[in-house]
């Protein structure tokens, strides 16, 4: 009796392979801006450690540099966000001042931390409500409308100061500000600023309004003709961006410990350039809010570093302007090669 003959083997069958590190995947998935920008910042410290070793590298001035850098970041949040949709706003430093002036009058310090926050925070939503208003619905250009909340905000701050310095003289909000409140060596005002990154970067990278705004900077009259009210989404985000400005008020008057009429000076300047730096395109219907709070940490690590090597101000400034240039530079060629 024949015994049944097999088939024979396929001799070219390969055998499955592992799946790759999880490292791997991360790094395909990451964006190149980001890793170059973490790069920068990187090099930055080590430049800082280099030259000042002692004083840069110190928990204080390190924990410094993060508070100082959380309040224009909070802006620099809001500010993404508009510049995606393509528009802009001129009067966030602005805003910051009325807000922080107004919640720290002698009228609203009578009601304690609570006013001065829900003071700081509603001048900050109502300024966004007639920027967005003008933009939205008046079709004012983004750049007029904000300009003129510009040179409005600062009247009115320096009208409700005329001209002196507020002082804050309510306990827990001054107590903020002292090192018995920091959280595990943190400072309040940096969780502050974490907690509005994270929740910038999930609404604009996870929620329908995410997509709307990107959406609406990328081409507005297709978002109208794919059902997006573009009006209203404009004003939402003038919205929001009042209400950065007003939660960066109410963090500068606990850094400072006062309301003064220039707070927030250059603060447009400084969120912009962080935003551009971070990728964020100018034309609207692109950007990250990591990028963004990526290209704040820079500025404010660069500032550090020169002021720690005693270098004049001015130079601080043409570093910067280097900078928002180079990083123009680099995007028209990233848009020339796509």
């Amino acid at each position: 009796m024949t015994q049944p003959v097999s088939p024979p083997r396929d001799s070219t069958a390969k055998v499955p392979e592992a799946p790759p590190p999880a490292w791997r995947g991360l790094l395909a998935r990451a964006d190149v801006r980001t890793l170059s920008l973490l790069g920068v910042l990187a090099a930055l410290i080590v430049v800082g450690g280099i030259t000042k070793p002692d004083e840069f590298l110190d928990t204080r001035n390190l924990q410094l540099v993060l508070t100082q850098a959380s309040v224009v970041g909070v802006v620099t949040v809001g500010m993404t966000f508009v510049i995606v949709s393509g528009g802009i706003d001129l009067s966030v430093g602005a805003i910051v001042a009325l807000a922080s002036v107004w919640a720290t009058t002698v009228a609203t310090q009578e009601y304690g931390f609570a006013g001065i926050l829900f003071t700081a925070i509603i001048v900050g939503v109502g300024c966004g409500l007639v920027n967005g208003v003008l933009i939205a619905y008046g079709a004012m250009v983004p750049f007029i409308a904000t300009l003129a909340m510009l040179a409005s905000a600062r009247g009115l701050a320096l009208q409700i100061t005329d001209g002196k310095t507020q002082i804050v003289t309510v306990p827990s909000v001054l107590d903020l500000g002292e090192r018995d409140a920091y959280v595990l060596g943190i400072p309040p005002l940096v969780l502050v600023f974490a907690v509005v990154t994270i929740i910038g970067w999930l609404v604009l990278n996870r929620t329908t309004f995410g997509r709307r705004t990107v959406a609406v900077g990328g081409n507005p009259e297709a978002a109208r003709l794919a059902g997006i009210d573009v009006r209203r989404q404009r004003l939402y985000l003038y919205l929001l961006s009042g209400l950065c400005c007003g939660i960066a008020a109410f963090l500068l008057i606990v850094l400072s410990g006062s309301g003064q009429n220039t707070n927030g000076n250059l603060y447009e300047l400084d969120a912009i350039a962080a935003a551009i730096i971070g990728g964020t395109l100018l034309t609207g219907g692109r950007g990250t809010i990591t990028g963004s709070v990526l290209g704040v940490l820079i500025f404010f690590t660069i500032t550090n570093i020169f002021a720690l090597n005693n270098l004049q101000s001015d130079v601080q400034q043409i570093a910067k302007g280097a900078i928002i240039v180079a990083a123009v530079l680099v995007q028209r060629r990233t848009a020339s090669t796509t």
